[in-house]
């Protein structure tokens, strides 16, 4: 009998199961962790096989901690999935801190690294200099969009783009419905990508500008201008006069040497698959390590699926204040849950489980990957902007639209996300907008705000086409994952440059 070796991975010394690197047959013998085990079942790529006995109620160990327990007797060599585990996952629980040692002991920066951005009047930086208008209801979408397409012709060569941020939200809202959206909008408008704003009223609606403007503040009238509709005759004509004042506003920004420590990134969504926590989500989290020793920010959001690793990210909490934060934001993300009679731990997807993540625990594990190791040093809520280095938690739910929505308006520079199938894939989405309300069902390419996706080999040769002529260079370092014999040089995505090359992050 063949003897398969490297065919099986076990992730920490103390697992009680490994993971498949490819589709392998009953009967196969394969060599993990100083043992030979006889596969007892065939185990599909991505899914687990026991590398012990585990008694019936006895816990299934990946990535060093539970990921569930089993309901029967599992065997050496036999499949580890959703027929013979479940989850671990109750309701509200007590938490102790236990801090790690040292905390900032590995993020000392060494060298200082630097990129080209564009450095604002408030001391942040951009990776981008774009015009972004900002409609406050979605009635004036369209006028939004029109007004963008006009723009971006105009001023093409002169900023990084116009975007129109449409979205469905400002009218008929009350109470905290409709602040919840002002504070979204606000840090949207806030987000240093945006070299200078034009925010479109209708006049009419529940957000109005005299309701908006008490929750925007102070803004920089030079960089942010306000367009009424109904109060003129022409409100093409006067928005393009209003944006011929931003766009020399705008143009007045160069790229310069800016302080790597000024990059503000974003990471989101969990598995795709069981391959996403030992691949591409540890390169994110390379990343994200790189950034914070850099002096930068990192944000971390999609709070459900933190649901069984979130002691992990307790125990890098800076201080217990701080702990203490990340117990609220877990908690209260769980009454939300049972307050709609949910169950709290049916986060896998049909998709997920088929491509072997079996429980909850099983993908927060690898979805946190993607935070690295950096300190835990703050929580943030809905339009809070991040301010400390190092890693933030951000609540969300695991809805790319808004957990994508969350980043940008906390402020994030860029936004990392990954899918996978069997093969992997590290995709990498330029932090831009995506709308509030938005069915996942879209075709993302025909969405005037979404941000160029690379996505999957399917799908290229629709937007290949689409999007030739957008191919915007973001001179900020880092690695993407290939898939297959995919040359991503191929494909004019800005994403492909968004962490491309590790030596753009060059060190003086």
């Amino acid at each position: 009998m063949k003897m398969h070796e490297n065919e099986l991975l076990m992730i920490q010394p103390n697992d009680n199961v490994a993971v498949a690197l490819k589709a392998l047959s009953k009967g196969s013998e394969c060599s993990v962790g100083g043992k030979n085990i006889i596969l007892k079942d065939d185990i599909p790529a991505a899914h687990k096989v026991a590398l012990t006995e585990i008694g019936k109620d006895e816990n299934v160990i990946k990535y060093g901690l539970p990921i569930g327990h089993a309901i029967s007797p599992i065997h050496m060599g036999e499949h580890v999935h959703i027929h013979n585990m479940t989850t671990n996952l109750e309701g509200l629980l007590e938490y102790q801190y236990h801090p790690e040692p040292d905390l900032w002991k590995n993020f000392m920066p060494e060298e200082e690294a630097y990129f080209d951005g564009y450095l604002r009047e408030d001391g942040r930086a951009g990776t981008r200099n774009e015009i972004w208008i900002v409609p406050t209801v979605g009635c004036v979408n369209q006028t939004a969009k029109i007004l963008a397409e006009r723009a971006a012709k105009k001023y093409a060569g002169r900023v990084d783009g116009v975007q129109a941020l449409i979205h469905n939200a400002g009218c008929s809202q009350l109470g905290d419905d409709m602040l919840m959206t002002q504070k979204l909008l606000k840090g949207l408008i806030n987000n240093p990508n945006a070299g200078a704003v034009l925010i479109v009223s209708l006049g009419c609606e529940n957000n109005c500008l005299e309701y908006f403007k008490p929750v925007l503040g102070n803004v920089n009238p030079a960089r942010v201008k306000f367009l009424v509709t109904q109060d003129h005759k022409d409100e093409y004509e006067e928005g393009m006069k209003l944006l011929d004042e931003l766009a020399e506003y705008a143009g007045s920004f160069k790229r310069q040497k800016v302080s790597a420590g000024l990059l503000q990134i974003g990471v989101k969504c969990g598995s795709s698959d069981a391959f996403s926590g030992i691949s591409a989500n540890p390169l994110c989290g390379r990343i994200t390590n790189h950034v914070v020793k850099c002096g930068g920010k990192a944000i971390l959001t999609e709070v459900s699926e933190m649901f069984g690793a979130e002691t992990r990210l307790m125990d890098r909490a800076v201080s217990e204040e701080v702990f203490q934060d990340v117990v609220e934001l877990i908690n209260n993300f769980k009454e939300y849950f049972m307050r709609y009679g949910q169950p709290i731990d049916r986060n896998p997807c049909p998709g997920n489980i088929r491509s072997g993540i079996s429980t909850d625990e099983d993908k927060s594990l690898g979805n946190i990957q993607k935070g690295g190791s950096a300190p835990v040093v703050d929580v943030l809520y809905y339009g809070d902007q991040v301010k400390k280095r190092g890693l933030s938690l951000l609540i969300g739910s695991g809805n790319d639209a808004v957990s994508v929505t969350n980043l940008t308006a906390s402020g994030a520079n860029i936004v990392l996300l990954q899918i996978t199938e069997i093969h992997l894939e590290l995709l990498c989405l330029r932090s831009r907008f995506l709308p509030i309300q938005l069915s996942q069902r879209k075709r993302l390419a025909g969405l005037i705000s979404t941000p160029e996706v690379f996505w999957k080999e399917r799908a290229l040769k629709k937007w290949k086409k689409s999007y030739s002529m957008r191919c915007w260079k973001l001179p900020v370092g880092g690695i993407i994952q290939r898939t297959r014999n995919m040359d991503i040089e191929k494909y004019p995505f800005s994403v492909m440059v968004l962490l491309y090359k590790i030596k753009e992050f060059r060190r003086q």
